[in-house]
């Protein structure tokens, strides 16, 4: 696996409570059975509140997911490229929380 892999997994498992799951065949992190982030192109997907997702997209190479690249981009979900990996465990922690405040 390469590095971003692994950076990526080494993240995810920072959280309590999550399992290793599949989100449109990509690797996820899911908690209570929903997916907050994910790995795509060697890069880490979040799904983000607004503000979040707005400061997410001012980094560099950064974008909206579009996991099957059909101009159909999920508009939560933000692309994060490995150059920015130092920013991953910030983001991937609003993921966790926003997600799990959104169950009831």
């Amino acid at each position: 696996m390469a590095e971003e892999g692994k950076f990526y997994i080494s993240v995810g498992l920072k959280f309590p409570l999550v399992e290793q799951s599949q989100m449109f065949g990509k690797p996820c992190f899911k908690i209570n059975g929903k997916p907050f982030v994910c790995f795509f192109e060697n890069c880490m997907v979040f799904k983000l509140p607004a503000m979040a997702n707005s400061e997410a997209l001012s980094l560099e190479g950064s974008k909206l997911f579009d996991p099957a690249a059909s101009l159909r981009s999920m508009k939560e979900w933000v692309q994060v490229p490995y150059t920015h990996k130092t920013q991953w465990e910030k983001l991937a922690l609003e993921a966790y929380q926003y997600v799990r405040s959104t169950q009831g």
